[in-house]
């Protein structure tokens, strides 16, 4: 099965382990950091594994992990790309969750921070001390006679690597093998946007050299995806415009947004499988954007059209979490699970039935793995109400799915006859 055929479980392991995010000491520090051996060791890895059965007992067929690798604070401020967060246990650990994967053939992606390090990280202490003649493996500006590092959107505690550095390219590709090996199928390239498409093109072909079915999704928020895609050398990119038409036009009740989007949508997937969400760590939650049963009715649209589907751990119980722009802002959307899978699972009626729909909508899916590169027809169009016919190659593969918000938001989704 091809990765781009899969139904993804998406989980932010600090969160999901309860890991404490504690915020670092001391920006651009030369020394060793502070990861290493002192460090109380976390069980985040093996509750991952834990829950797995979980996972694959609604259907998914992917994991897609947030970052797992030693870093300061939220896991998008690396330390160190080679070794395991101590907050979420240990290589053995991640070696046993890889296996544990494989044995449910449940394909793994990780989350590579390759755009930009934590201000700790060892390379920013050797590009300061180096000097402007050096060769630095981060981004820094010697012009004024005093070094200025490059950041990430303006924040200080995330220094931008250098990418138009071989040494650069080398080290990230050699990062990305090293953990394929060890039992990732892929990466989620974080922050894709920012860097430039050559470098993902020298990096990823490096890749592809020893791991040919290597799989790569970059984060991408807007602009022209289908030229990213062509020009990094990526698999795929995340579909945020799908993603702000679903829950948009249920909010507005305005399906003419939904239906301009699906008119996009499908000029993206004459080039590439997008990967679709509703959700991510990134976000506001879908039912605290719509309710539940908008909730379900956004993921419903979400699992009949065409790309690789990513259900946000928690959403599938209906979860709800505001992000807001402040320190700690992301907290709610990046919430614990127990340990281990209690037996009063999920915890409420309601979650229940969001649950309920979920594995539904999962099993559908994966009985039409023709979905995931369909074309999208639109019968019908109102404010409320939109009709839509998703076809495949072979004959009898359609279904005609039907929107209804005049009242409580719907959808169903019936058997139609393939033109």
């Amino acid at each position: 099965m091809s990765l781009s055929d899969r139904v993804w479980w998406h989980v932010y392991p600090l969160g999901f382990a309860g890991a404490p995010i504690t915020p670092s000491p001391a920006p651009h520090a030369s020394a060793a950091p502070a990861h290493a051996t002192e460090a109380p060791v976390g069980d985040g890895l093996n509750r991952i594994t834990a829950w797995l059965d979980y996972a694959a007992g609604l259907g998914f067929t992917g994991l897609l992990l947030g970052p797992i690798f030693a870093s300061s604070t939220h896991g998008y401020d690396t330390l160190d790309h080679r070794h395991i967060d101590p907050r979420l246990g240990t290589l053995d650990d991640f070696i046993k969750l890889a296996a544990a994967c494989r044995e449910r053939d449940i394909a793994l992606v990780l989350d590579g921070v390759f755009n930009h390090v934590g201000s700790e990280h060892r390379w920013v202490g050797e590009a300061l001390a180096a000097g402007p003649d050096a060769d630095a493996t981060v981004a820094v500006d010697w012009s004024t006679g005093e070094p200025q590092l490059g950041t990430f959107e303006g924040h200080d505690a995330l220094v931008t690597l250098n990418h138009g550095s071989p040494r650069v390219v080398a080290e990230v590709a050699d990062i990305m093998s090293l953990w394929l090996d060890r039992g990732a199928s892929g990466w989620r390239l974080d922050a894709a946007y920012a860097a430039p498409t050559d470098f993902w093109a020298a990096a990823i072909s490096t890749v592809k050299e020893s791991h040919p079915d290597s799989w790569f999704l970059g984060e991408v928020i807007h602009g022209d995806y289908q030229g990213f895609v062509r020009d990094s050398g990526v698999d795929t990119v995340t579909q945020y415009e799908l993603w702000k038409a679903i829950w948009s036009s249920l909010v507005e009740h305005n399906l003419f947004e939904l239906d301009w989007t699906l008119t996009r949508h499908g000029e993206f997937c004459e080039d590439f499988t997008p990967a679709t969400f509703v959700g991510n760590h990134d976000v506001t939650r879908i039912a605290s954007r719509v309710g539940r049963e908008g909730a379900v009715a956004a993921m419903r649209i979400l699992m009949t059209l065409p790309g690789t589907p990513f259900i946000y751990y928690g959403d599938e119980i209906g979860a709800e979490g505001v992000k807001e722009e402040r320190a700690g802002g992301d907290d709610a959307v990046r919430p614990e699970y127990p340990p281990p899978p209690p037996s009063t699972w999920p915890p409420d009626e309601a979650a229940a039935e969001v649950l309920d729909a979920h594995r539904e909508a999962i099993a559908l899916r994966r009985a039409r793995p023709w979905l995931a590169t369909a074309t999208v027809t639109v019968e019908h169009l109102e404010n409320e109400r939109l009709t839509y016919v998703v076809s495949g190659d072979r004959a009898g593969e359609a279904l005609r799915v039907e929107v209804d918000l005049t009242e409580s938001p719907s959808v169903s989704v019936t058997p139609a006859v393939a033109d």
